[in-house]
């Protein structure tokens, strides 16, 4: 068992919380951006309050703990640890609520290289407790506007969790997928279930477009978001996002691996 004062040391010895990783110069660039309602930033939230810069500096000092201080624009952003503590645990009470009703989830991620580990051990842990693990539109192609402009990607499922791939990239050499975050694929996925008649899912569990795709259209969701992502904050804050749990997305994968032990632990479904 992994106790609460073991993970608190480890998220900030590998710095998933306390000091980042993020600079503050990128996470003001996307309050900016968010604030400007750019289709980059808001990952599928449709912001019903105004969330001008400031009020977006101090929902994430509230939820996060980076400094509310406007006047600091450079350095690194922090993250408070026992935010980041408190959010696991109601992601947890989120995944051990679902598998107590046995429910159908979707879980996806556009941080594969990252995180595809730690959403595939949710994923079996949840196929155990007897929830369907949904994987609907698998091979559907997706258009999604990058930097590079329009590319065409292919919806896939590695081991019960969705995320895209760009066409003719299979699965050899460690291959993972792509990092994206459009709310396009899940929309996909659950346009998909829905016209298919099977079951949709009760709960959603994925970063970016996945969590925020699916709270925008009224699905539970819940992921973890970087100081950087203040859209999963927004919906959180209006109810579309049940669970934003702030970390850094993009460490090793390994160091993860805790995370999901604590999670699994708490929520009853460790085997």
């Amino acid at each position: 068992m992994l106790t609460r004062g073991a993970l608190r040391a480890h998220l900030l010895d590998v710095r998933l919380a306390g000091v980042v990783a993020t600079s503050r110069e990128v996470s003001l660039r996307s309050y900016r951006l968010f604030a400007a309602r750019d289709p980059r930033v808001l990952l599928g939230i449709d912001p019903e309050g105004a969330w001008g810069q400031r009020e977006l500096l101090g929902l994430m000092a509230q939820r996060c703990g980076v400094s509310a201080d406007p006047r600091y624009i450079s350095g690194q952003d922090v993250i408070d640890p026992d935010r980041t503590l408190a959010a696991l645990d109601a992601f947890a009470d989120r995944l051990a609520a679902v598998a107590g009703r046995r429910a159908p989830v979707l879980l996806g991620t556009g941080h594969p290289h990252r995180l595809l580990g730690f959403y595939v051990a949710l994923a079996e842990a949840l196929s155990a407790a007897g929830c369907a693990v949904l994987t609907p539109a698998q091979g559907r192609s997706v258009d999604i506007t990058t930097r590079f402009g329009l590319r065409t990607y292919h919806l896939d499922y590695v081991r019960g969790v969705a995320l895209v791939r760009e066409p003719g990239a299979g699965r050899a050499g460690g291959e993972t997928g792509a990092h994206t975050h459009s709310p396009l694929p899940v929309r996909a996925a659950l346009a998909a279930a829905a016209e298919g008649g099977g079951p949709l899912p009760e709960l959603v569990i994925g970063d970016h477009g996945w969590a925020c795709g699916a709270g925008q259209l009224g699905f539970e969701a819940i992921g973890p978001a970087d100081t950087d992502d203040p859209a999963l904050f927004v919906g959180q804050a209006e109810g579309r996002v049940s669970v934003a749990v702030p970390l850094d997305d993009a460490v090793r994968s390994e160091y993860y691996r805790p995370l999901t032990r604590y999670v699994l632990n708490r929520a009853c479904l460790s085997r």
